[in-house]
């Protein structure tokens, strides 16, 4: 077993990683106090899915509760939340992660419990046909199953009819030529009415590998004695070695892509996409956080300031920016709530706010972004689960833990200038996806 150690910022001790022959690694990480937090980060998402099995990570993700062939659905829930634990799971692009956070109790015996039985989940879900539910036609409005099959769906169609899903698919969609990113990550009605028991086996088996797989373990513990408890209760058994990725970065689009749509809705809602720099890429990922920080995050960003307070017509509702960190790539979106009259203005304006980015960027303005962000990182060490989501998260997206180290020195080095060039390189209007949604007649 291979041994490595990071020196996290804000914690007492170095993170330890234990990466055994199978591939499967075990990440501790102390945090003085009575929780714990256990997790395992898996990579795979609907980066691993294509248009015949897109939604399955999620529903898998749903499945993987329902029961092992040591404990029935409904068990491994009851023991936990008896102890006062928090259980859940969540499916994204690059990754699913399902994590237990809960008091150790006396002599660690919740902690240990919830070992064993995160474990054998991870390694023996056994997701029988009875809690799946059959499948059927999805135009067949006769049928009332409750089982998960059903629970999904419904969760889809709820989404499907919320306006910022409708315009942010539109955007994502258009943003990619060929990368699965281009997907919703939960699926279509139709293909999870259809998939069957044996083919989310299958995706199981292939994806859910040691290879793909990182355990962490957050808390106050003996290193030695929780790593040995890890290692035993993960029995892996015989798996197939996952299948390398082949899957090329997509380029942004050689021209500006507008698209619009019309929904049953009373304001118009407006999104403006752009393809980043890959997730390693640690210091044109923070740059474009900054960019998001200023442009759009807050009432004193220059969104808010000059299109929300400064304009003589109530034309926003409300505008934002943001930065999402994918392994092949950063997404950077505006995205707005408007009156519907005014929608050519609308697009101007946040056209010419995008492209003031690129003029120059304030000490004061750099400044704020760079307290922002360092009180941000700050904040992800105060909980067990914050830290093992974001361990989690440079494990498995950005395939290496240590860049947590350089994260602060990079923040700091970061200049108004570095922020200007890289507003110009990923924020060209000429590469951007604007997407609106507006309302019908």
């Amino acid at each position: 077993m291979k041994k490595s150690l990071v020196k996290y910022p804000f914690l007492t001790q170095e993170v330890e990683i234990y990466e055994q022959d199978n591939g499967h690694k075990i990440v501790l990480a102390h945090k003085e106090g009575g929780m714990v937090s256990v997790s395992s980060w898996v990579k795979t998402g609907s980066i691993n899915e294509n248009d015949k099995n897109n939604g399955i990570s999620h529903f898998l993700e749903h499945l993987m509760f329902k029961g092992t062939h040591k404990h029935k659905a409904g068990e491994f829930d009851h023991i936990l939340e008896s102890k006062g634990a928090i259980v859940n799971a969540a499916t994204w692009k690059d990754y699913t992660f399902y994590y237990v956070t809960l008091p150790k109790g006396e002599n660690n015996e919740n902690f240990y419990t919830a070992i064993e039985l995160h474990a054998d989940m991870m390694t023996d879900p056994v997701i029988p046909d009875y809690e799946m539910g059959a499948p059927f036609d999805i135009n067949d409005k006769t049928v009332t199953d409750k089982r998960e099959r059903h629970v999904v769906i419904e969760e889809i169609r709820m989404r499907k009819d919320q306006p910022w899903t409708k315009v942010y698919n539109a955007t994502n969609n258009a943003m990619y030529t060929s990368h699965p990113y281009k997907r919703d990550v939960i699926g279509t009605p139709q293909i999870i009415s259809q998939v069957s028991q044996e083919e989310v086996m299958n995706y199981y088996r292939t994806f859910y590998s040691p290879q793909n797989v990182t355990t962490i373990i957050v808390g106050d513990f003996d290193s030695e004695d929780v790593l040995k408890r890890v290692v035993e209760a993960f029995k892996w058994g015989e798996r197939p070695t996952p299948p390398e990725r082949n899957i090329l970065p997509d380029k942004p689009v050689s021209e500006t892509v507008y698209i619009e749509n019309e929904a049953n809705i009373n304001s118009s809602f407006m999104m403006f996409g752009f393809l980043g720099s890959l997730a390693k890429d640690l210091r044109n990922s923070i740059a474009l956080e900054m960019l998001a920080i200023i442009l759009g995050e807050g009432t004193s960003s220059r969104l808010y300031t000059n299109l929300v307070e400064k304009q003589e017509e109530h034309i926003f509702n409300m505008i934002d920016a943001e930065n999402y960190t994918f392994r092949d790539g950063c997404n950077f979106f505006v995205q707005a709530n408007f009156n519907p009259q005014y929608k050519d203005k609308a697009v101007s304006l946040v056209k010419s706010e995008i492209e003031k980015l690129k003029e120059g960027i304030t000490e004061r303005e750099l400044n704020k972004a760079k307290k922002k962000l360092k009180s941000r990182f700050a904040c992800e060490v105060e909980t067990v689960s914050d830290i093992g989501e974001t361990i989690g998260y440079y494990m498995t997206v950005c395939d290496d833990l240590a860049l947590a180290e350089d994260y602060l020195p990079i923040c700091e080095s970061i200049t108004a200038k570095d922020l200007a060039e890289t507003a110009k390189t990923y924020l060209d209007l000429n590469h951007a996806v604007i997407s609106v949604l507006r309302p019908k007649n």
